[in-house]
C-alpha cells in the first residue's frame, strides 16, 4: 500500500459542518484484500455507486480476468480527518504502448463505470479538490483513463464530470419500473404492438412447452451458461466482432459470480432462461442493486426460432418478475439496439475523460480522444455506421471457419 498525504483545507475556508467532508490524505492500494474495509464501509452507507462497482463483484473479475490480462490494483481511497473514508475510485494499471494506464476495473464487464462517493461528499467536492488529487498519482501512472461513465446516479450528478471530458461514443438505456406489469406495458406499447407479440408467443408456445425460469442451483447455472457461450460465440463470429467472453478467465468470473454469495447472501449475477421443452432458445444475465437490474449479457438461440423473437420474450417475462420484486428501474446497459426501446426509453449519457498524468501521457491522451470523437462520429450517422457493421459481416464470411 502506497500512501499519499494531502493538505486539509484551511479551517476557515469552510462551514464547520462540512469538515466531515473535506480530504484529509490518500491511500493507494495495491491489492483489493487491502481496501476491503473502507469499500465496505462505503457500500453499507449512504452512499453513490453502481452495483458494477460492488467489492465482491470486482474482486471475482480481478482474480479470473483482471490478472490474467496484465491489470494490477490501484485502488485510490481519500480519508477525512477522523479517518472516515470519502470515496473510493475502484481502478486498475495494465501497460499499454509501454506507458502506465489507470482505469476501472472490471473492463468491458462493467457497463457503467463509477468511483463510490460518499454521497455529502460528492454533492460538496469541487473540481479543485479533484485536481489536487491527480499530481500525486503521477509517478505512478502516465494517463488516467476514465470510460462510459454515467453523468448522473439515483439522482445526483457524478463527482467526475467536474474534471475535463467528452461524450462517450454510446448512451446508456434505462427505463422505470412499477409493480403493476401491465399497466407498464400497456404504458410501453399500442395495441397492434402487444398483438404482435401475443402472436409471437403462440407461435413458439407451437412447438413445445415454454418456460421462463431463473438458475437456482449450480446444475442449472451451468447449463445455462453452456448455451449463453455458445450462442454467443456463434453471433459474434456472424457479426465479425471479438469475443469478449471468450478471453481468458471470463467463464470462470460469470460461473463464480453466479454460484458464490454476495453480501446479502445471493450470487451477484442472476441468470434467467426462456426454454422450449429442454433446448434453451435465449438467455440474459444480470446484476441487481439499489433497486435496480442491470443486464450485463443475453443470447439467443439462431435459425428457426430466432423468428420468433426469444429474447424479447425472455426480456418481457424478466421485467414482470422484475416488477413483481419491487424494483425501481431496469436497465439494458450501454448501446443503442430496437429490442432497448420497449422498456428503456431513458437514453442516460455517459462521459469519458482522458487525463494525462506524464508528458508521454499527453500523446497518448490525445489519441484516445481523437479515436472516441471519430467512434461517435460514426456511431451517430446510421449510414456510416450500417457501413462498418456491414464490413464486420462480410469480412466474418469470408474467414475461415475455425
Amino acid at each position: 500500500m502506497n500512501v499519499v498525504a494531502l493538505r486539509s483545507l484551511a479551517p476557515d475556508a469552510r462551514a464547520l459542518p462540512v469538515a466531515d467532508t473535506a480530504i484529509a490524505r490518500v491511500a493507494i492500494f495495491d491489492d483489493i484484500a487491502d481496501a476491503e474495509a473502507p469499500w465496505r464501509a462505503l457500500e453499507q452507507g449512504d452512499s453513490l455507486l453502481t452495483p458494477y462497482q460492488h467489492h465482491n463483484f470486482l474482486k471475482l473479475w480481478q482474480a479470473h480476468v483482471g490478472d490474467a490480462a496484465g491489470v494490477r490494483p490501484f485502488i485510490v481511497v481519500a480519508y477525512n480527518a477522523a479517518g472516515a473514508p470519502l470515496f473510493l475510485w475502484p481502478l486498475g494499471r495494465r501497460t499499454l504502448a509501454g506507458l502506465r494506464v489507470v482505469e476501472f476495473l472490471g473492463g468491458k464487464h462493467a457497463n457503467f463505470n463509477m468511483a463510490l462517493w460518499r454521497r455529502d461528499a460528492a454533492a460538496r467536492i469541487d473540481a479543485d479538490e479533484l485536481r489536487a488529487a491527480l499530481p500525486h498519482l503521477a509517478g505512478q501512472a502516465d494517463l488516467l483513463m476514465l470510460v462510459n461513465q454515467p453523468l448522473t446516479w439515483a439522482g445526483t450528478t457524478n463527482p467526475f464530470a467536474l474534471l475535463p471530458q467528452q461524450r462517450s461514443a454510446n448512451y446508456g438505456f434505462s427505463g422505470a419500473l412499477i409493480p403493476d406489469f401491465e399497466a407498464l406495458l400497456r404504458a410501453r406499447t399500442n395495441s397492434a404492438t402487444r398483438k404482435k407479440m401475443h402472436k409471437k408467443e403462440r407461435a413458439l408456445a407451437g412447438y413445445g412447452n415454454v418456460r421462463f425460469e431463473r438458475a437456482t442451483g449450480a446444475v442449472e447455472i451451468r447449463r445455462m451458461l453452456d448455451a449463453f457461450f455458445k450462442q454467443k460465440s456463434a453471433r459474434m463470429r456472424a457479426l465479425g466482432v471479438p469475443d469478449v467472453f471468450g478471453e481468458p478467465g471470463v467463464r470462470r468470473f460469470i460461473e463464480a459470480a453466479a454460484t458464490e454469495p454476495g453480501a446479502h447472501g445471493e450470487p451477484l449475477i442472476e441468470l434467467y432462461a426462456l426454454s422450449l421443452d429442454d433446448i434453451i432458445v435465449a438467455t440474459m444475465g444480470g446484476i441487481v442493486g439499489e433497486g435496480r437490474f442491470c443486464a450485463m449479457f443475453n443470447s439467443i438461440l439462431p435459425g428457426h426460432y430466432a423468428a420468433e423473437s426469444p429474447g424479447e420474450q425472455l426480456m418481457v417475462q424478466l421485467v414482470r418478475h422484475c416488477c413483481e420484486r419491487g424494483l425501481d428501474a431496469f436497465d439494458l446497459g450501454i448501446g443503442e439496439s430496437r429490442y432497448k426501446n420497449l422498456f428503456c426509453e431513458d437514453a442516460e449519457p455517459l462521459f469519458d475523460s482522458y487525463l494525462p498524468l506524464s508528458p508521454a501521457g499527453r500523446l497518448l491522451a490525445v489519441a484516445f480522444r481523437v479515436a472516441a470523437t471519430v467512434k461517435r462520429a460514426i456511431k451517430q450517422r446510421p449510414a456510416l455506421w450500417a457501413m462498418v457493421c456491414g464490413l464486420r459481416r462480410l469480412r466474418a464470411r469470408l474467414r475461415p471457419a475455425p
